[in-house]
């Protein structure tokens, strides 16, 4: 059964166990042979996701186990960029303390503060969730709330509108020029995207703005059939959902039709910074520790 990505207040013990024999170890060295020791069963996804910044959850994790034990005096950094473990490592490591143990132990370096900082501090740890987790928890938050307010203002609009919308995204999304087509006798085909300057290369386009509803086969079917004989490429598009016949028909179909739905219409418009802006930019800042080097002043 594969395991879940551990919380960062998890990693303490394994860390204090790879460091064990007193090795004065790299950082980077030392997350690998966390992860290889103790969860080489997570589920590779899981494995694969990322902080909000880019780096590597599962690692990111480690890393902020080994930055509290440090806090705590189980580690110490001898040299710029590397890891030992302490004699109070070493008895946590060996003795049957266990993790709560050593939880409390580190939440105890900002008990006596009284600042939001350390406040924040403390509460990550009794939570179990890293700084970061909490920052990536944060933006996940917002970031849901502000695709549910999209959705639903796509689907007030004019349908006219969301067709031109469609278009917009595909555009910003690095595809050629497109062509509205008219919004009477188009035969199911609400814009062209040309794929090289000639247009000899076509993708066609379907938008359809629902409430509620869902997008149904003979849709799927129409749309196929006013594709016939001149692209075999297709975009449906829809703020619902399509039914299982409708996405079967696309599967059985000789054309390529790419189905998004209003989940993926969002996180796409999200994306690409349609009927979106940035409100607020944050910065995450770390020690320099090049500055500090002789000579580098």
């Amino acid at each position: 059964m594969n395991m879940e990505i551990p919380k960062f207040n998890e990693t303490f013990l394994p860390i204090l166990k790879v460091l064990l024999d007193g090795r004065t170890v790299a950082a980077r060295d030392l997350y690998q042979e966390v992860e290889t020791a103790f969860y080489a069963d997570v589920d590779p996804d899981l494995k694969d996701q990322t902080t909000k910044s880019g780096d590597r959850l599962i690692e990111n994790r480690i890393a902020w186990g080994k930055s509290y034990l440090k806090k705590g005096g189980y580690v110490h950094y001898p040299i710029r960029g590397h890891v030992q473990i302490t004699e109070k490592g070493k008895l946590a490591a060996t003795s049957e303390i266990n993790l709560r143990d050593i939880s409390a132990d580190t939440i105890n370096f900002y008990k006596p503060e009284t600042t939001k900082t350390h406040q924040v501090a403390y509460r990550s740890v009794e939570l179990g969730s890293s700084p970061q987790d909490l920052i990536d928890s944060g933006i996940e938050q917002i970031d849901t709330e502000v695709k549910e307010e999209l959705l639903a203002k796509l689907k007030e609009i004019d349908p006219f509108y969301f067709e031109r919308i469609i278009l917009v995204l595909l555009k910003r999304m690095g595809y050629g020029d497109f062509v509205e087509t008219a919004k009477t006798g188009d035969g199911g085909i609400d814009g062209i995207i040309n794929q090289d300057q000639l247009g000899l290369e076509k993708i066609y386009i379907q938008a359809k703005r629902y409430s509620e509803n869902k997008v149904r086969e003979p849709e799927i079917r129409n749309f196929i059939g006013a594709m016939s004989g001149d692209t075999q490429k297709g975009i449906f598009v829809t703020t619902s959902t399509f039914d299982e016949k409708a996405k079967n028909k696309v599967k059985t179909a000789h054309h390529k039709i790419i189905l998004l739905d209003g989940s993926s219409l969002v996180d796409l418009m999200f994306k690409f910074n349609v009927g979106v802006q940035v409100k607020s930019s944050y910065e995450i800042k770390q020690i320099d520790t090049d500055f500090f080097e002789a000579g580098q002043i």
